[in-house]
């Protein structure tokens, strides 16, 4: 077998986990949506069942084996936020010169987990461990949001994927935010940048949403989330939003 015929193997095999999205597919089903030849599936799944990553049942339907969860459990063990989230923040405090932060809701409070500063003089003052109000500012919005929170306000957060806020837990600060997922589409936490009002409001929604979003994806994507999925696709007009 030469390489290049291995690793189209390889693909192969992962994509035929990949479509292992329902309880139990038949041969002619994991065929039709792997655009692999029935001789083709039948093959690779043996390998896989072979070492547990699928299960052919009695009545010839294929699902995901046990080692799929094996590996799931291992992702969340080695899963160390404080590995992948600074520097998704130093990225955006590079581009944007302002400061970036990530917060998770606790209670009726959100966490600062990580935070990155910016080098510039005249600042705002949050630090990683402040536990800040989940009533106001950017990502307290977003948090609540996609907690499912009800109203017109959180609805509107839902459609565009991003909160603004200018004024409200500091009169002097101003923020964007912005929802994180995780595996299964599920909220992971929120992704903020903040500084000076005057600063924020000058720089405006349109330079730091683009940033943002770009991160926030990359992020996701980092904590399991599928970047195929129907969740976290920004309303195209946010972009223009202010």
């Amino acid at each position: 077998m030469t390489e290049e015929t291995g690793v189209a193997s390889v693909e192969r095999a992962l994509g035929i986990l990949d479509a292992l999205t329902e309880p139990k597919l038949t041969l002619a089903e994991l065929s039709k949506r792997t655009g692999l030849y029935k001789s083709t599936v039948l093959r690779l799944t043996k390998s896989l069942e072979k070492f547990g990553y699928v299960v052919r049942a009695d009545d010839g339907c294929f699902r995901l084996g046990s080692k799929v969860l094996v590996l799931g459990g291992m992702f969340q063990r080695h899963l160390r936020t404080a590995d992948i989230v600074p520097p998704v923040l130093a990225r955006i405090v590079e581009d944007l010169h302002e400061g970036a932060a990530f917060y998770i809701a606790q209670g009726e409070h959100r966490i600062c987990l990580h935070r990155v500063d910016s080098g510039r003089a005249v600042r705002d003052s949050v630090h990683e461990g402040d536990r800040l109000p989940l009533t106001v500012g950017a990502a307290a919005h977003v948090l609540r949001a996609f907690a499912g929170a009800s109203g017109k306000h959180y609805e509107g957060i839902r459609q565009c994927y991003f909160a603004a806020s200018s004024g409200e837990r500091d009169e002097e600060t101003a923020a964007v935010a912005c929802p994180v997922f995780a595996h299964g589409d599920v909220l992971y936490g929120a992704l903020s940048v903040s500084g000076p009002r005057y600063r924020i409001e000058a720089l405006g929604t349109p330079r730091i949403l683009p940033t943002l979003f770009r991160q926030a994806g990359q992020l996701s994507a980092a904590l399991g989330w599928d970047p195929r999925s129907s969740v976290f696709r920004p309303h195209p007009e946010s972009a223009g939003a202010s």
